[in-house]
């Protein structure tokens, strides 16, 4: 049974992405080096950090980059968010009498400053930060803390926090709201992924805090496939929306989500589409379904059936994402082709294009 819960910080409890990357490209320019795209950084930046820069900028010392970064992390530190499920899964902690400690990279001034706004360090029991190779401190936690190995689950973002919970024994959960993708994760192999620690709170609470060898991550407990309902969007001027999303490894795609029981898809259509974009939408036709067997872009083993529509924006085409996207685009169809899509979503695409093409007059 699990008792403890290690946190990371960054990308685990707050979303600091934005600033990290604004202060690391400030170091890149004070050292004459260009400045990085922020896919690219999030795809490279690794723990511990000084082989990153060591890559870039290996004339500047370390007490340099790190003076050059703190000074403009205090900047711009107020783009710093807490993530959605974090302020409820430490209030689970507290209900569940878990012990919570965090083992982070983060500047002592900089959690300060970040805990003054979301009261976050009322929840965590023991703090180890500005922790630059955690897996040379883990041994020390757990000793200090009594901490049973079999009792106690590492929480991360990155693949350095699975390697870390590995060193130390313990159980690793790596969650997709932070800096590595579903695809360095995976290469760490960490005994759970997860899409966002509101994810984590469900299986935890099911399994009555056991951690299982077992497919805990199956997409029902049935044992059955999960119905699904999406949809291309086009505006009135004829474009498309497509989303991108972590757990389709940040490739993109379209919205939607499962069905209900006793709603029907059409219902379930347009409640999916409402809670995600907040569009409404009219026009709504049928185009195919689709069988999605153990896909590996999608987060965790899964089969669903997939009932895809096309329609249209009724009124304004302005979106608003809820937290199961990371950024959306209007697109022309020939320009969504050419995007970094899910399997499925160019399957739709391609099938929307090809019935076009059937009924446009000779």
């Amino acid at each position: 049974m699990i008792r403890n819960i290690i946190f990371d910080w960054s990308g685990t409890l707050v979303d600091d992405l934005p600033a990290v990357w604004r202060a690391t490209n400030f170091v890149f320019s004070q050292a004459g080096a260009a400045e990085m795209p922020l896919e690219q950084f999030r795809a490279e930046f690794c723990l511990p950090f000084k082989p990153f820069f060591d890559r870039y900028v290996p004339h500047v010392s370390p007490p340099q980059l790190e003076s050059w970064f703190h000074s403009h992390f205090q900047e711009v530190q107020h783009s710093v968010v807490e993530l959605p499920h974090a302020r409820e899964f430490l209030q689970f902690c507290r209900q569940r009498q878990l012990r919570t400690f965090l083992l982070s990279a983060v500047h002592p001034d900089h959690f300060t400053a970040q805990t003054a706004i979301n009261g976050f360090q009322e929840f965590l029991d023991r703090r180890y930060l500005k922790v630059w190779d955690k897996r040379a401190k883990i041994h020390e936690i757990l000793a200090e803390n009594d901490l049973l190995p079999e009792e106690t689950l590492f929480v991360g973002d990155m693949q350095h926090d699975i390697e870390t919970a590995q060193h130390g024994g313990i159980f690793s959960c790596a969650v997709l709201t932070g800096y590595n993708s579903l695809a360095q994760l995976r290469l760490s192999k960490p005994d759970l992924i997860v899409e966002h620690l509101g994810e984590l709170r469900q299986i935890l609470d099911r399994d009555s805090l056991e951690m299982k060898a077992r497919p805990a991550q199956a997409p029902s407990e049935t044992g059955h496939p999960v119905v699904t309902v999406g949809a291309l969007i086009f505006n009135q001027r004829g474009l498309v929306l497509v989303v991108r999303t972590h757990k389709w490894s940040n490739l993109w795609g379209i919205p939607g989500g499962k069905v209900k029981f006793g709603e029907t898809s059409v219902a379930a259509l347009r409640r999916e589409l409402k809670e995600e974009t907040n569009l409404d939408v009219s026009e709504i036709e049928f185009v195919l379904v689709q069988d999605c067997i153990h896909s590996p872009e999608f987060y965790r083993d899964a089969h669903f059936v997939l009932l895809n529509y096309s329609c249209r924006c009724l009124g304004s085409d302005e979106v608003r994402l809820n937290d199961e996207a990371i950024d959306f685009r209007w697109v022309e169809t020939k320009e969504a082709l050419s995007m970094e899509l899910n399997q499925p979503t160019r399957i739709l695409l391609q099938a929307v294009g090809d019935r076009a093409g059937r009924n446009s007059p000779p």
